[in-house]
């Protein structure tokens, strides 16, 4: 790693070269710093605004799924999983290809590190059936399977003495004809100092895997810690894919996580509480039969993500979750302390699949926490763990946006359309529309992996800090420092919470699992006139906000192209997948009442 510095108005701002940067530190950015130092690039770092934050490291499931070509008992081909990951809508044969071949390679790296996946006791790596899944193809290390990935690839990162460049926000890429040659950060240890903290990178080679772009929404299981870097690919000219393709679905708010599996099969109450603190259950309202609304609550436990298929089946329940709480203004809370209206009798209500299941699994008795703690009973230890209990208090819900489907356009190597910029993870468009249940994790290893290898096979390494570069930085850095400062002024409160806030409310309201034509036009030409004015319009009381800032921005232009690709897909699709097209041609919200 070289150090040098340029020097704009007496002001000196920090120069540092290295042969590949690596931007983000989940699975997908340890993963590709241990790759590229395997294959002898020794000259990196990781570039992450905070080692612990970010998705990988702090989210999960009822049971978190790792997706891989079937290593037991049963026939399984690398062409019938690349078959399958296609088929799933969005994704590229080639994509799909690779991810199937390199799946092997990717998990057991992932063993042999000591993550704990399964295996019987002759040592095969034993799987079970996830959602689009024709084979057992799954499996998981329980429902922090990406924090232990996470834990264990950085911990591999550590050994090889790989340097972490923690607090450091990167925000704008250096490009040049269509080729990369660097990128500006926020170092947040020097934001006090003249030069506002902003340090140059010089890296001819960068691996983004900045996840995906959380922060578009208000409503999110992302963790808090996670906002997204898109914008700053997009801002660069790398060309988006499948922007428009979203994974929702129910999930607590105080606490994030998915409230799927058996939080859902057990049955608990659906209540909503308005502004006066009146209670009601809610589903009553809208269903003739309340042990109809029973069985579509149990359903919910499959079917957990919004599908616009299902809208007379389990997804009414996101839908009316929504209503509630979006136009009618009242909190959504899921009540295990009591049973729902429907089993006053007992269970003989229910539908013959979640009567089955619940007497297969013992728990045909009691109150909904009851029946949770006999089947699941670290689901209730979790939020325990969070000062939440499921004994004594309601869990408060909404639907929430829970993973981008699409994202930067790569090829089969994971290269954008920028020569040098390489995008793994969530950040990247490779998921698919309806994707098998775990896939996403297998992307990340496999996505990462083949970054890193075509650096290593087709570049020579290179930390020459060209004067030519210089040039460029100077003058990129001499318009960013007029406009940070431009943004401080300590006689006024800072308004980009309360403009975040706004912007990501709107989108959870309008452009996601139920899009409003209209409105999203309306949304759009506002975001354009904010982007616009974003300098002069904002206002931070001290540096220390500046990352915060300009993620604001990063995230203003994110949102644009999202919405942009929102808007043309509903006028030529309409209804697919994850997402409901409201107005205009498609439906009003008071025509998906049909039980009302």
């Amino acid at each position: 790693m070289k150090k040098g510095a340029i020097v704009i108005d007496n002001i000196k701002i920090p120069v540092i070269s290295l042969d590949v940067a690596v931007i983000g530190s989940g699975c997908a950015g340890f993963n590709a710093a241990d790759w590229l130092y395997t294959f002898g690039r020794k000259d990196i770092a990781i570039i992450t605004e905070g080692v612990n934050m970010g998705t990988s490291r702090n989210t999960g499931s009822d049971k978190q799924t790792y997706y891989k070509l079937s290593l037991s008992g049963g026939e399984d081909s690398v062409a019938q999983m690349a078959a399958d990951l296609f088929s799933g809508i969005g994704v590229n044969g080639d994509t799909a290809l690779a991810e199937a071949a390199g799946s092997v390679r990717s998990f057991i790296k992932l063993c042999n590190l000591g993550v704990p996946f399964p295996t019987n006791e002759y040592g095969e790596y034993v799987g079970y059936k996830t959602d689009h899944d024709p084979r057992q193809r799954a499996t998981s290390a329980g429902p922090l399977t990406s924090k232990m990935m996470t834990e264990c690839l950085e911990r591999a990162v550590r050994q090889k003495g790989i340097p972490i460049l923690d607090g450091m926000t990167a925000i704008k890429l250096i490009v040049n004809n269509g080729e990369m040659e660097g990128l500006i950060c926020l170092d947040r240890s020097a934001l006090n100092s003249e030069s506002l903290g902003i340090t140059v990178v010089r890296a001819k080679r960068v691996i983004m895997a900045t996840g995906g772009p959380a922060g578009c929404y208000f409503n999110s299981v992302y963790p808090e810690s996670q906002t997204g870097m898109s914008g700053m690919a997009l801002e660069a000219g790398a060309k988006g894919c499948n922007l428009q393709e979203w994974q929702y679905g129910l999930a607590s708010l105080k606490f994030r996580w998915n409230v799927s599996g058996t939080y859902q099969q057990v049955i608990p109450r659906y209540i909503s509480i308005d502004k006066n603190g009146v209670e009601r259950e809610f589903l009553l309202d809208y269903f003739n039969e309340p042990c109809k609304a029973l069985d579509m609550v149990f359903l919910k436990g499959y079917q957990w993500p919004f599908d616009a298929d299902k809208i007379y089946g389990s997804s009414i329940i996101d839908i009316l979750v929504h209503y509630e709480a979006a136009v009618l203004g009242r909190r959504v809370f899921l009540d295990f302390r009591r049973n729902p209206t429907g089993m006053e009798n007992g269970f003989g209500g229910l539908g013959e699949e979640s009567y089955q299941y619940l007497s297969k699994s013992g728990a045909l008795f009691g109150t909904p926490i009851q029946r949770l703690e006999k089947m699941n009973r670290p689901a209730i230890e979790l939020y325990l763990e969070h000062g939440i209990d499921l004994y004594n208090e309601p869990l408060e819900i909404g639907v929430c946006a829970q993973h981008h489907n699409g994202g930067i356009a790569v090829d089969a190597n994971w290269q954008s359309d920028i020569k040098g910029l390489y995008v793994a993870g969530e950040a990247a468009g490779t998921f698919g529309v309806r994707r098998p249940g775990g896939s996403a994790l297998n992307s990340t290893q496999v996505g990462s992996l083949r970054a890193a290898e075509h650096i290593a096979c087709t570049t020579k390494p290179d930390t020459d800090i060209a004067p030519v570069f210089c040039s460029m930085a100077e003058k990129e850095v001499s318009v960013m420092l007029q406009q940070l400062r431009s943004c401080i002024n300590p006689e006024k409160p800072s308004n980009v919470e309360g403009m975040r806030k706004k912007i990501q409310l709107e989108m959870s309201r309008f452009a996601g699992h139920l899009r409003d034509i209209n409105e999203m036009k309306r949304m759009s030409g506002e975001l354009k006139q904010l982007l616009k004015d974003f300098f002069s319009v904002s206002t931070v009381s001290c540096s220390y906000e500046l990352p915060y800032l300009m993620k604001n921005r990063d995230l203003i232009i994110t949102q644009l192209a999202v919405l942009s690709a929102i808007i043309k897909t509903a006028e030529e699709i309409g209804s697919r997948g994850s997402s409901l097209v409201l107005s205009e041609d498609g439906v009003s919200i008071s025509e998906l009442l049909p039980f009302r």
